[in-house]
């Protein structure tokens, strides 16, 4: 079974703004010619890189929901020009929209069990919750409509 990752999206106010903030970033890469993979630089290496490796994905937590995930390809520990460590996350640049789940502020990232994950819209019975813009479906939750 999997193991994912679950992170704050900071700055990032919506599923789309990070949707094409990730295809600004694959444009800039193939423009210079470098390889098509979002990379996401951390403080801390993750110890169970081979069960995230195993088909697991980071969550993005927007504005106090997880709201999206993108699957993990690979985990590349690395040092900085001043030694210090550091990791890389790296993805593939498709972010999926997930049934949003509120989600308290925390630093850094957290280990999240396949038990644990929401399901992909794609996967959720409530198929129109996805058409909903994301402002609405944020107001009805916190009514508590969804």
């Amino acid at each position: 079974m999997p193991l994912h990752l679950i992170k704050l999206a900071v700055g990032c106010e919506s599923v789309k703004e990070l949707k094409d903030w990730i295809a600004e970033r694959m444009k800039t890469a193939k423009k210079q010619g470098l390889p098509q993979r979002h990379v996401h630089i951390t403080r801390m290496t993750p110890k169970r890189i081979d069960d995230i490796l195993a088909g697991g994905s980071l969550y993005w937590v927007i504005r106090g929901e997880i709201a999206a995930r993108e699957k993990i390809v690979a985990i590349e520990p690395f040092r900085d020009r001043d030694g210090i460590g550091r990791c890389r996350l790296v993805m593939q640049p498709k972010v999926i929209a997930v049934s949003p789940r509120p989600m308290r502020p925390f630093q850094g990232w957290r280990y999240l069990t396949e038990d644990a994950t929401p399901a992909d819209f794609g996967r959720a019975e409530a198929t129109g919750v996805a058409a909903m813009p994301e402002p609405m479906r944020r107001e009805l939750r916190d009514l508590g409509l969804l």
